[in-house]
């Protein structure tokens, strides 16, 4: 219930607005409570033009070989190998060129002893014929053929099955399908793919100062910068991301937002203990608030429950707050839900520091740096709100809640943002 004036009623004995986090749970604590609610979604069938970047299912088993048939792997003439051995420029051996086998048009007849069958790369293999003698080992005239040179039996010849076997398992369950998995999958006949159904992500981004992206800021009024952000960020993860908002921070409204269609909310802003962030409050009330304050920095008011049985993710409405937020938590459980890894998205690489960092005891935190001539320089930004911060980074480095940062020259692992950077260093 909503009281008058946008008070949320029922709190008086755990509304924390302007009090304060009373304890914060550890990264650790807040990982092990969203893993034990994270599961794929069930399975959904589709076609395989849109199967790229999709996770399957269920193993696929081919039903077919591939090749069905004894193919020509060159160009040349299919013969019996026993009819040109010993074949040279200075021995020479002559056979009649009896027809033509092409791709998808075969020869009907048989090669016999003395015969050749000119074929091309991919045809059928004529009736008969054990062997393609290569049409740089000939030289033609008319309907004869010279053979300058000799091939064993078998050579240049593809065998049923040599690429994929009938019953043979081509690709496993929880495969994120590749460009080529999709083109083996197309020369088995599969026509549709069972994958893992890509999770629906109700993006619900909250402030009164927040103007819509697109728009310019002006007087005390800021654009939104974290709904376009977290869109890219699910796409990324392989959700579908539906983006509602900047609304205005009102409880029935944020509300309303959050019990849209979806398999995960995640909520942008409203997620601490500043006098208008309802976001907690109304998952306590309505839901099942589990986390809300975490040991890290950035990030701390980072938030995580239940609501009407989905998965509800309260992200910081700093932006660099909001993308470590994400990354640490939203994204895992966004790739979770849709079969993928729960692993960090991104390439990691081990360097010098040049200069040191320094961390608390007692938190996790997340430091923006720079790869400058195979080491790692640290940005000198600490602010939740420097978003230019992480464009002008190549990746992060996480120093644990047990660590007081590291001294200059320690080897660190840097998580890169993008693998752009990684190739110069």
């Amino acid at each position: 219930m909503v009281a008058a004036g946008g008070r949320i009623s029922g709190f008086a004995m755990s509304d924390v607005r302007m009090k304060g986090f009373a304890r914060r749970s550890t990264v650790a604590q807040a990982l092990a409570w969203l893993d034990s609610h994270l599961r794929p979604l069930p399975e959904q069938t589709v076609p395989l033009a849109q199967a790229y970047g999709r996770v399957l299912a269920r193993p696929i088993v081919s039903d077919v070989n591939v090749p069905g048939f004894t193919r020509a792997m060159m160009d040349g003439y299919a013969i019996r190998a026993s009819d040109v051995q010993g074949a040279g420029p200075y021995s020479r051996l002559t056979l009649r060129v009896i027809g033509c086998s092409l791709p998808g048009r075969p020869f009907a007849g048989t090669v016999q002893s003395g015969t050749a069958v000119r074929i091309m790369t991919g045809a059928p293999l004529p009736a008969g014929a054990d062997a393609v003698l290569p049409a740089e080992l000939t030289e033609c005239s008319g309907e004869r053929v010279e053979a300058v040179g000799d091939v064993g039996p078998g050579k240049h010849v593809g065998k049923i099955g040599e690429d994929i076997v009938a019953g043979q398992q081509v690709l496993p369950a929880g495969r994120m399908l590749r460009p080529q998995d999709v083109g083996l999958l197309s020369s088995i006949g599969v026509a549709e793919v069972p994958v893992v159904r890509s999770p629906r992500v109700r993006i619900v981004i909250t402030g009164n100062e927040l103007l819509p992206a697109g728009a310019r800021p002006e007087g005390y009024r800021i654009v939104d910068a974290n709904g376009p952000m977290l869109q890219a960020l699910v796409a990324r993860d392989g959700g579908v991301p539906e983006l509602i908002g900047p609304l205005s921070d009102q409880p029935e409204i944020i509300l309303d937002a959050m019990r849209g269609p979806a398999d995960v909310v995640l909520v942008s802003g409203g997620s601490s203990v500043g006098e208008e962030d309802c976001a907690p409050l109304l998952v306590r009330q309505h839901g099942q608030l589990a986390i809300h304050g975490i040991a890290m920095r950035p990030s701390s008011p980072t938030g995580m429950g239940l609501l009407d049985g989905r998965l509800v993710l309260l992200l910081p409405g700093n932006p660099v707050s909001c993308l470590c937020a994400y990354d640490f938590f939203a994204g895992r459980a966004i790739r979770a839900m849709g079969g993928r890894t729960t692993n960090w998205p991104y390439r990691r690489v081990r360097l010098p520091l040049a200069r040191k960092i320094v961390s608390a005891i007692g938190s996790t935190d997340y430091h923006r740096v720079r790869l400058v001539d195979g080491s790692v320089q640290p940005l000198a930004v600490s602010g939740a709100s420097i978003l230019s911060s992480t464009t002008r980074a190549d990746g992060f480095v996480i120093v644990p809640e047990d660590c007081e940062g590291f001294p200059p020259g320690a080897e660190v692992e840097v998580l890169l943002y993008d693998d752009l950077q990684a190739a110069s260093v």
